[in-house]
């Protein structure tokens, strides 16, 4: 099964809120990806939905096992291709940027590739 790119954009952005704070709610979504609440909280009873993510009873957001994965393989592709871009000279936020757009299509035998070029 394919997953969409906006599913892995969220589960990537609450991987790195997580990572900043205890408690990851909507709100820190939407601020986060400048999206409105309600597009956050429909994306988010989707990834319920398909078992990504968990909301307790205080609206606290957590990725699942398998909602976790999906979120390091993608973190990981992000670094990695800004990484690899810097390295060729290319400005910071344009490298964040592009590698944001590339980490999402890109091929698993591409990427690894890449990732042993920039390791």
């Amino acid at each position: 099964m394919t997953i969409q790119e906006s599913a892995e954009m969220y589960m990537e952005t609450i991987l790195i809120l997580s990572n900043e704070k205890k408690n990851v709610r909507a709100i820190d979504i939407a601020k986060h990806m400048n999206f409105s609440k309600p597009s956050v909280s429909r994306a988010m009873k989707n990834l319920k939905a398909e078992s990504y993510i968990n909301i307790d009873e205080e609206g606290n957001i957590s990725l699942t096992e398998k909602g976790c994965e999906i979120a390091h393989k993608i973190y990981e592709r992000h670094q990695v291709l800004t990484k690899f871009f810097i390295s060729l000279g290319i400005d910071e936020q344009i490298a964040e940027d592009d590698a944001c757009k590339i980490e999402h299509v890109i091929s698993d035998e591409t990427f690894d590739v890449l990732k042993k070029t920039v390791s």
